[in-house]
């Protein structure tokens, strides 16, 4: 089964909380504090393997998430690191944010990684918290929280060259003939109904060939199965455009032509540039050969190569292949990657964000509000003086109290932080 789209949910681990410990060895009864760092959470990493297809995997399991980080031990030992979590994607996926829409990673080579969801840090030990007038701190930092989005998994066949072309017309007969690929064929429409794949071996060379599913005059809108597979073109070096030139169905094959051409340039400009071989199929059915002289000159007269080919008898496939590796070799090894760098706009985490602590009025309440404040919230031990007062400090030093009084704070107010209410007090 062809799967070339996914939606999933990736969580990385949480950050090891930091240890509150102090020594306690024979004749040591008041030993400082020894308290060490939790771990480092797993992260989500996406790795490209170029021994899978389809994205069949994800189809099933939809939710996966990396181990957490250990919490900190005593006699200064940090806690062990959470192991990350990795995904095997096939070459050609893209992975998008799903709340933004944006591209996290765009993975195309053999061994390619991506962190999609990063782990998050380990929790500093009481061991770091001494200072010359605080020398048993009796709180310790709690880990960070981990990153965690669903995410949508695209799969763009990475393939050198793309047979595009009406339903019908024979794309199916000739990847079977010209690689070792089965595709089903039947002689009815959208046989094809998920892209195939073949390598194609010729004087000593070799090239990936795809059969892109059958478009017809609206896809680009979603009619029929377009907007689903037109991605798969995007990809690809070149295109063979295959006509059916006996124009058995009742079907112009000038005007076949124009309207596959006229889809692939209102779903994105950049297809309809891309360098096409016309093949016109289905040769044995003519009875004569002016209709093919006819196509062939208007063609060319637009700056198109035609090659007459019969896939029912074999007929001109050996001259067709020739030609699209001559054309292969005078194409860059991956053009894909600077148009796609324009066409894209990448998801990038702002770590300003994670920093950042925003303090407003809500009815009765003052609201304070930020990854740092939560941290330092689930780190600080109320029942200690000195966790309180390294609590107080930090919303001092962040210039918290400052914008309090700017919003006229008053003494008595509350102040909330979570589900945590506070009395303020100057």
């Amino acid at each position: 089964m062809f799967v070339d789209k996914a939606r999933i949910f990736v969580r990385a681990g949480k950050g090891g909380d930091g240890s509150v410990s102090f020594r306690r060895e024979k004749y040591i009864p008041a030993g400082g504090p020894d308290g060490g760092d939790g771990g480092k959470g797993g992260s989500i990493i996406f790795e490209v393997d170029e021994g899978l297809r389809t994205l069949m995997d994800f189809r099933y399991k939809k939710k996966y998430i990396a181990e957490d980080g250990e919490n900190g031990k005593a006699k200064k030992m940090s806690g062990k690191d959470g192991e990350n979590l990795i995904l095997k994607v096939p070459p050609g996926t893209i992975v998008r944010d799903e709340k933004t829409n944006l591209v996290i990673a765009d993975l195309v080579e053999h061994g390619q990684i991506s962190v999609i969801a990063k782990g998050g840090r380990g929790g500093k030990g009481n061991v770091n918290f001494t200072t010359p007038t605080r020398q048993a701190p009796n709180f310790a930092e709690s880990g960070d929280p981990p990153e965690e989005r669903w995410v949508i998994l695209e799969l763009k066949l990475l393939a050198d060259v793309g047979l595009i072309g009406f339903p019908n017309v024979g794309k199916s007969t000739i990847l079977s003939i010209v690689t070792s690929a089965k595709p089903k064929i039947a002689n009815y429409h959208f046989t094809t109904l998920t892209p195939n794949l073949g390598v194609v071996e010729i004087d000593k060379q070799s090239f990936v060939m795809a059969d892109i599913p059958g478009l017809i005059e609206g896809a680009h809108e979603g009619v029929g199965l377009g907007l689903e597979f037109l991605r798969h073109v995007e990809r690809t070096k070149i295109l063979i455009h295959v006509v059916d030139i006996s124009g058995i169905e009742g079907r112009n094959p000038m005007e076949d032509f124009h309207k596959i051409n006229d889809e692939l340039k209102h779903y994105a400009e950049k297809l309809s540039k891309k360098p096409q071989i016309i093949a016109a199929n289905k040769l044995d059915l003519l009875e004569n050969n002016e209709a093919y002289k006819e196509f062939e000159n208007n063609l060319k007269v637009e700056g198109y190569d035609v090659f007459p080919i019969s896939a029912a008898t074999n007929k001109g496939l050996t001259e067709l292949m020739r030609e699209v590796v001559k054309r292969l070799n005078t194409i860059e090894a991956h053009p894909i990657l600077i148009e796609e760098e324009e066409a894209y706009k990448y998801y990038t985490l702002e770590e300003k964000e994670n920093h950042k602590i925003t303090v407003r009025r809500e009815n009765h309440y003052y609201v304070i509000e930020g990854k740092p404040i939560e941290k330092l919230l689930h780190s600080t031990n109320f029942s200690d003086m000195d966790s309180l007062t390294y609590f107080q400090n930090f919303l001092r030093k962040r210039g918290i109290v400052d914008e309090l009084k700017k919003l006229g704070i008053q003494d008595g107010d509350t102040v909330k932080i979570l589900d945590f209410e506070f009395e303020y007090y100057d």
